[in-house]
């Protein structure tokens, strides 16, 4: 059976608990064995981490030690699959670049707070994860995020909504949504969720689902194209 970690806690006013049992709902039903911690030692078991087939962080801010973070960065290197949304996967562990490195972008703003409301634009429509969902509203955080350009964009959002000092820059697609790789592991992420409110239906749900059971079948993904760690792995690597 394929096993999941979420791992839920740091800044209360994500609902942290709440989300965390959103995304067992959506993996329950499809066969995974989830578990459910509050605490970031399990982060200390390296084995125990390369053994599953996904971890899911539901953690905003807080602080990563460079072990733990080495720790997940390898199992998902090997395979484990790495999903989650909002500032529970990209505004968690901001002193720590390893984090952000693998996740693919840090949260740097919300103009305008809570209750913004703007389009989130579906622009690989041919993606599995994506396919047949249209654009949407939502009224909502909108996330600015300094964002890795090698990931692969399922969805933006247009910026300025709100008038701030970056409005100076003109307009901008924001990434909202995005798959990557890191090595053999697969990684998802969607910047919808800053209340459970906001993922518990409709198509930020569909979204996040998707990429969390996609995210899950990354090693096997992997191993079916023949890939192995050593293809990714490197001694001079540095952080």
């Amino acid at each position: 059976m394929a096993r999941a970690l979420i791992v839920q806690g740091g800044w209360q006013g994500h609902e942290p608990a709440k989300v965390a049992d959103i995304f067992r709902a959506m993996l329950e039903p499809e066969g995974l064995d989830v578990t459910v911690s509050a605490e970031l030692d399990v982060f200390d078991d390296a084995e125990g981490l390369r053994a599953l087939d996904l971890i899911v962080p539901v953690w905003t801010m807080g602080e990563l030690t460079r072990e733990r973070a080495v720790n997940v960065s390898e199992a998902v290197s090997r395979g484990t699959g790495l999903a989650g949304c909002h500032g529970g996967m990209c505004d968690a562990f901001r002193g720590n670049v390893l984090w952000q490195f693998m996740t693919g972008a840090n949260w740097v703003a919300h103009p305008g707070g809570d209750g913004v409301a703007y389009e989130v634009r579906i622009t690989d429509p041919e993606n599995e994860l994506v396919r047949g969902l249209a654009d949407f509203p939502v009224k909502t955080e909108q996330y600015y995020l300094h964002v890795d350009p090698a990931n692969r964009v399922l969805a933006t959002c247009r910026f300025p909504t709100v008038t701030w000092y970056h409005s100076a820059n003109d307009e901008v697609d924001m990434p909202v949504a995005w798959t990557r790789r890191w090595g053999m592991g697969r990684v998802y992420y969607s910047a919808l969720g800053h209340h459970a409110d906001v993922i518990a239906q409709g198509p930020a749900h569909e979204m996040l689902r998707r990429g969390l059971l996609w995210a899950a079948k990354g090693r096997a993904a992997a191993r079916a194209r023949g890939e192995n760690h050593a293809d990714y792995a490197s001694e001079g690597a540095h952080f």
